[in-house]
């Protein structure tokens, strides 16, 4: 089933920890229309402005979230959250520059610069809802071996 221009569902409910662990990645028709708007209103125009982009994460049944130690309040099992990457696909682009495209140009609820270093991240983190978007930009790092989440200042990284 297609979603958005460059996406098919399967590409979104993809888990190689739930083809293992035979966890059901189905998701609800909610889930499904979540996932339609994040495609529509994030994914896609970041692939029409910059190419290809790789999802390494959708949505997440409350099974396989439990199975990798996701949050509870994870936005990736109401599919409303993509990770994104350019890791391991030939292009100028880093990952940065997905951060920065999204940040500057498109509405969303967070966006997450995921690990990596100052001047990329190892992947970017995105939710949009039809609710509500904050617009909350933030970090992750590791703390005494804990992800902790810290308000970013994205002009450090420009």
């Amino acid at each position: 089933m297609k979603i958005g221009k460059y996406l098919d569902l399967a590409d979104l409910i993809h888990s190689d920890t739930a083809d293992r662990m035979h966890i059901d990645q189905t998701p609800p028709n909610e889930v499904q229309d979540a996932l339609t708007n994040v495609v529509k209103f994030v994914y896609d125009p970041v692939c029409d402005h910059l190419g290809s982009v790789h999802v390494n994460s959708g949505y997440r049944s409350p099974a396989l979230n439990k199975t990798i130690g996701g949050a509870t309040t994870s936005q990736h099992c109401k599919g409303e959250a993509l990770d994104l990457s350019f890791n391991g696909m030939k292009s100028v682009n880093t990952n940065s520059t997905i951060f920065h495209y999204i940040l500057h140009n498109l509405d969303f609820d967070q966006l997450i610069w995921e690990f990596g270093t100052d001047k990329n991240p190892q992947w970017v983190h995105v939710s949009y809802s039809t609710h509500f978007n904050r617009k909350e930009v933030l970090k992750s790092m590791k703390v005494n071996g804990k992800t902790v989440y810290q308000t970013f200042d994205p002009t450090l990284t420009a």
